[in-house]
């Protein structure tokens, strides 16, 4: 770690403040961040909790996903966020260089901007409701290999984006998934619900340790790669020494718990709303068998979280649930049916402190045994809290 303060020109002028604790030293952010996380769970805990001191990450270069607002013209692109207020928030600042995201994406956006130009995408005006193109969104995997996905207003740049496409994969060789995404709305949404994949494969592996997850175009991942594994890890861990013989990964997303979840001798079922995460979870499942890796038994299923465990007959509660809920945290129904379920052991990894805590006040039965802070999303007040929960007298 260090104490030293990130430099960045976009900030020292006002033009982006994201960023919100850019000005405090590092090693403050993530003493304060393990002290907000402590804060939270302390209510449920007792002197038997381990805390674990906070796992820290690069002050720079981490990011794996860039996500650039485009305006300015199809000659001169900018890439990057909204102006300030103070100009009405219409004018672009170009972020191209950003500190935060990884080198790989730092050089990539340069060729993604040139294709806009190549390509004839106009940018779209939020003020005159023209215009095409409106985000760049670029994701990294730990290999280099990249994920582009075009916003679009309409289809109506779609002949030329795949007539100059070729261009684009001799320059960026790592691009191994190109798609458009079509927001035809004026609002503020960062992309919209259909999905063009222009590119002979439609997932992006992310390899974390032996695991290998699959990345589809709209699918959530860690924007912190390493920080992520080291979650992954730690999780992995503290499930092993519980030891359970069944599993429920609620809210399991590609299946980066699930599948660190797995093992020999015991059963892991995955719970996601969305059809395509589940199908990405079980392709990396297929393959970790095909590899010949033991990994028990481990089964996906799309659906509600909440609806799921609410129609769970008693005989099939499993000997340990695995959370990790956005950021509104579980909701009454779902911590409610947890306190009453009798599941012995509880994994909850969360981004948001306050509803970690809300969550917790209604999950009396049980205490803290064991807590860390991952620190995904330095220079920002966000982090990353896991703590194992024990049924009391169990």
């Amino acid at each position: 770690m260090s104490a030293a303060v990130l430099d960045c020109a976009h900030y020292d002028v006002g033009e982006c403040r994201s960023c919100t604790w850019l000005r405090l030293p590092y090693d403050d952010q993530l003493a304060a961040k393990d002290r907000a996380a402590r804060s939270a769970a302390m209510p449920a805990t007792d002197a038997a909790t381990a805390w674990l001191p906070p796992h820290h990450s690069a002050a720079a270069g981490f990011r794996n996903k860039a996500k650039m607002v485009v305006t300015g013209t199809v000659d001169a692109p900018v890439l990057g966020i909204l102006g300030p207020p103070a100009v009405g928030g219409v004018g672009g600042v170009d972020l191209q260089d950003c500190p935060l995201h990884t080198p790989g994406l730092q050089a990539a956006l340069p060729e993604l901007a040139a294709f806009v130009t190549r390509a004839g995408l106009r940018p779209y005006d939020i003020v005159e409701r023209s215009g095409e193109l409106k985000h760049i969104l670029v994701t990294e995997s730990p290999d280099g290999e990249l994920m582009a996905r075009w916003v679009l207003r309409s289809t109506e740049a779609e002949a030329r984006i795949r007539k100059h496409l070729p261009w684009l994969r001799r320059r960026l060789p790592t691009l191994r998934v190109v798609t458009l995404n079509i927001q035809p709305t004026p609002a503020a949404l960062l992309e919209g619900e259909r999905e063009i994949v222009l590119t002979e494969r439609a997932t992006m592996p992310m390899r974390l340790g032996e695991h290998t997850l699959h990345l589809g175009p709209r699918s959530f991942f860690q924007t912190n790669t390493a920080v992520a594994a080291a979650l992954y890890a730690r999780a992995a861990e503290w499930i092993d020494d519980t030891a359970p013989a069944s599993l429920w990964d609620l809210y399991c997303g590609v299946g980066g718990f699930a599948l660190h979840a797995a093992a020999p001798g015991r059963v892991v079922t995955g719970i996601e709303i969305s059809d395509a995460a589940i199908a990405s979870a079980e392709r990396s499942r297929d393959e970790a068998v095909a590899d010949g890796r033991p990994i028990g038994e481990v089964r996906f299923l799309a659906a509600d979280a909440t609806s799921y465990v609410l129609g769970s007959r008693v005989a099939q509660r499993p000997e340990m649930v695995v959370v990790n809920p956005p950021r509104r945290g579980l909701g009454a129904a779902l911590a409610d049916w947890i306190e009453g379920s009798g599941v012995r052991h509880v994994l909850y990894s969360s981004c948001n402190p306050v509803t970690l805590g809300a969550d917790l006040g209604r999950m009396g039965s049980y205490r803290v045994a064991r807590g860390q802070t991952f620190d995904m999303f330095p220079q920002t007040a966000h982090a990353e809290v896991l703590v194992l929960l024990t049924r009391r007298g169990g």
